[in-house]
């Protein structure tokens, strides 16, 4: 390899959205063979800085060299022709085509005026081996994993002739065993002379890979530092500006009489199969139960059941009362649901309309938002924004669309509104995925303070220090069975991993006193 130098240089990178100021003057190099993380809080700016690069926006103001030649990138070809290629946080593929197809989509190879595929499947196939990304490229996208269809848009950028890469926030949706592969890749990917940007706010993930870090705070530069001499207190700190606590603060819980009751439910998955098997349980009022396993066993079709997003084949299931079994979305909530759903973009928000408007999809049929069935736009907006800056949620203003917000100012939109209506139980599936660790902080008090206030909170979540942190009961879920509850001050990593395994209770609890040690070890994420 070639002396170390700099493949890209930002130099004083402004974007303004009208008066607002997404990039504040912000400086940025990438050396060849290295990974540079990109660290900031949710809308910090830092996909709007990578849109730049990667020519889907212009900058207002400031200039960029690649590989030392002074450039104007004014579109993602003109990126692609200078060796820059975008893995984005959303995938940008069409779920009928194979992988080849999405891969040469626009980059069609002709032979004899026919489209040739078998040499481009080919290339792709060599290419994927290569970096040991293992992807069919025969495979249609619609039935491959989300972490295979990461690969797939990997495997578009190289196949485009990228050696810069940058992945915006890339781990978000991927289970701990697909994270470490990925980090895997990137290794691979440097050692053979890529360059690589990582957008991301977990820290744990920067320390694992990455040689320096520069970090944004709305929208302006703090420092770059070289990871390993940083430690994720000092990194975290950076980012949000103050001191960061990781441990969450709370009283012992007071639990009083039962809010949510589920009896014998069970619940099939999308091919029919029993997803959720003859569950039972019960969430009091001032706790918070916590639903632990490993993704794919049940937990997912058991939200979607209690929140009247899928039906139940048999069972019960009675809210502070009220037999809610297989009632409506909007019934449901009437009788006293909050739902941050698992999929903020699927479930959660209606992506074109306003900020303000999808602040108000709870409650815009009510008084005061409207009236005669007429909207009230002002009383809309009064209380969109009361929520936004209650929230923090860092958008230019209520009447922009709730899709040009980044994904963690998405999930603090949703969280706002459920939190805000004052439910008897809130379901929160997954509540901090995608948030920075300033803003998982705040979202961990406003559950707690919940919980204080007497209500009920069900936790469902696969980042086991949240769980076991945030919870007075564990619920173990194991083959769509709850296999143990127990309370959160009376386990540890060690037994719940076992459980999470499908080791009963007694036998958890006999292995751990007897070695002392971890026998499973399961991943979490910071």
């Amino acid at each position: 390899m070639s002396a170390v130098q700099n493949v890209i240089e930002m130099s004083g990178i402004t974007k303004e959205f009208g008066t607002f100021r997404a990039n504040d003057n912000i400086n940025l190099d990438l050396k060849r063979g290295e990974i540079h993380a990109l660290l900031g809080e949710n809308g910090a700016g830092k996909s709007t800085l990578m849109n730049i690069l990667s020519g889907l926006l212009e900058p207002t103001s400031g200039e960029i060299k690649v590989k030392g030649n002074l450039v104007k990138i004014t579109s993602p070809d003109v990126a692609n022709e200078l060796g820059i290629g975008m893995v984005h946080q959303h995938f940008m593929l069409v779920d009928k085509f194979t992988v080849t197809e999405n891969i040469m989509l626009g980059r069609e190879k002709s032979k004899f005026g026919y489209i040739d595929k078998k040499s481009a499947e080919k290339e792709i196939r060599e290419l994927s081996d290569q970096y040991g990304l293992k992807v069919d490229p025969s495979a249609k996208v619609e039935n491959i994993t989300v972490g295979m269809q990461q690969r797939v848009e990997i495997l578009k950028t190289l196949y485009r002739g990228a050696d810069i890469l940058i992945f915006d926030e890339p781990t978000g949706v991927l289970t701990p065993q697909e994270i470490e592969e990925l980090m895997g890749i990137m290794r691979k990917l440097t050692a053979e002379g890529k360059s690589i940007i990582l957008i991301t706010h977990k820290l744990d993930e920067i320390k694992q890979v990455s040689n320096r870090c520069t970090v944004i705070r709305r929208g302006k530069s703090v420092d770059t530092v070289d990871v390993s001499t940083t430690t994720q207190q000092e990194l975290a700190d950076m980012m949000v500006g103050r001191s960061v606590t990781f441990k969450v603060d709370k009283k012992p819980a007071d639990p009083k009489g039962t809010v949510l009751k589920v009896d014998q439910l069970t619940v099939k998955e999308s091919r029919g199969y029993d997803a959720v098997k003859e569950i039972s349980f019960e969430v009091k009022a001032g706790e918070i139960l916590g639903i632990a396993g490993v993704d794919g066993n049940g937990q997912s079709e058991l939200i979607q059941a209690l929140s009247g997003l899928t039906k139940s084949s048999s069972g019960k299931v009675h809210l502070a009362g009220t037999d809610i079994t297989n009632k409506k979305p909007r019934k449901i909530t009437e009788a006293g649901l909050g739902h941050i759903p698992e999929d903020r973009q699927k479930y959660g928000l209606i992506l074109p309309m306003t900020l303000e408007e999808n602040i108000s999809l709870q409650t815009y049929y009510q008084k005061p938002y409207s009236n005669h069935g007429f909207l009230n736009y002002k009383e809309i907006k009064v209380h969109a924004k009361r929520l936004i800056e209650e929230f923090d949620v860092r958008t230019p203003s209520e009447e922009h669309t709730a899709a040009s917000l980044s994904g963690g100012n998405q999930q603090k939109a949703i969280i706002a509104r459920e939190i805000d209506r004052d439910p008897s139980l809130l379901i929160a599936a997954q509540p901090t995925r995608g948030l920075d660790v300033g803003a998982i902080e705040y979202i961990h008090k406003r559950l707690i303070e919940l919980r204080d206030n007497g209500k009920a909170v069900l936790l469902m979540s696969y980042e086991l220090d949240e769980v076991m942190n945030v919870s007075d009961r564990i619920a173990v879920m194991y083959d769509g069975k709850i296999i143990s509850i127990v309370k959160a001050n009376e386990t540890n990593e060690s037994e719940l991993g076992l459980l999470m395994a499908g080791v009963p209770l007694a036998e958890a609890k006999k292995q751990v006193n007897e070695d002392g040690k971890e026998k499973v070890t399961v991943d979490s994420k910071s």
